[in-house]
């Protein structure tokens, strides 16, 4: 693995102190956040991508560890169901915005002008990456601590019963309130049979208002409900994903044939 210049993260001792781990290896932490249009400008043949790969099955035994442990009550399908409702795009992506983790990515000119430091799969992808990075550099044990400093809240609210992290019962609980009327989702989906991914656009009183995307058609639902719901609370403004408009007009206008929900 080369060297990344320690440079290109002048605020490494901040995300640091926000992730609450001090590397022993800052490189390891450096490599977590190297996307690959970054390494593709810059000459790095290694991006983030192997880190995300490991960090992904650390992420879910980190999970379903404290699920089994915790939730003896739990039969095996909810135990899945609560698993499904932390490990996923949208929350992975939710938490690494709170962790300011898109203002630390290196990312290539292109996708940077191209809002990628609020992308959901980047971010999502940046914080598998991290996870792997702290289980490589101080254990298990350590990357444990962390995945569970910042998941544990929302495994308990995933195990508490529809509601929690259900974003798509809390936008249309939110929408009710607003007289925006009731929001319907359009779905439609790229890709091979067997490794398809599927965007969703949500319409509020007639008008997109998030998108969100994922491995399944509910998963993208739920993202694209986040983010209209973090956009109509302002949470934004703090520094989470807001619906791009540009976006959200694309994604409706070749949503034509595509599946369409109530959003129930």
């Amino acid at each position: 693995m080369s060297d990344i210049d320690l440079t290109q993260l002048a605020a490494r001792a901040e995300l640091e102190r926000v992730l609450g781990v001090t590397f022993r290896d800052p490189s390891l932490l450096l490599r977590s956040l190297a996307h690959r249009s970054w390494c593709a400008e810059n000459g790095e043949v290694a991006s983030n991508e192997r880190l995300e790969f490991l960090g992904d099955s650390v992420l879910g035994l980190v999970v379903t560890n404290h699920v089994f442990a915790h939730f003896p009550g739990l039969p095996e399908g909810q135990l899945s169901e609560v698993r499904a409702g932390v490990v996923n795009a949208r929350t992975l992506a939710e938490v690494a915005s709170e962790l300011a983790l898109g203002d630390h990515l290196l990312l290539g000119k292109g996708e940077d002008a191209a809002g990628g430091r609020t992308k959901q799969s980047i971010l999502a992808d940046a914080l598998e990456a991290v996870i792997a990075a702290i289980y490589l550099d101080a254990g298990f044990a350590e990357a444990e601590r962390f995945v569970m400093r910042v998941l544990l809240t929302r495994i308990d609210e995933a195990a508490s019963g529809p509601g929690g992290r259900d974003y798509k019962t809390r936008l249309q609980e939110l929408a009710a309130s607003r007289s925006l009327g009731r929001p319907r989702y359009h779905v439609r989906d790229e890709g091979p049979d067997h490794a398809k991914t599927f965007f969703a656009t949500v319409l509020l009183d007639g008008a997109p208002s998030g998108e969100g995307e994922g491995r399944s058609k509910k998963e993208a639902e739920q993202a694209a409900a986040w983010m209209a719901h973090e956009h109509l609370t302002g949470a934004s403004a703090s520094g989470l994903p807001s619906p791009s408009p540009s976006g959200d007009q694309h994604a409706l206008d070749t949503a034509i044939g595509s599946e369409e929900s109530a959003g129930t």
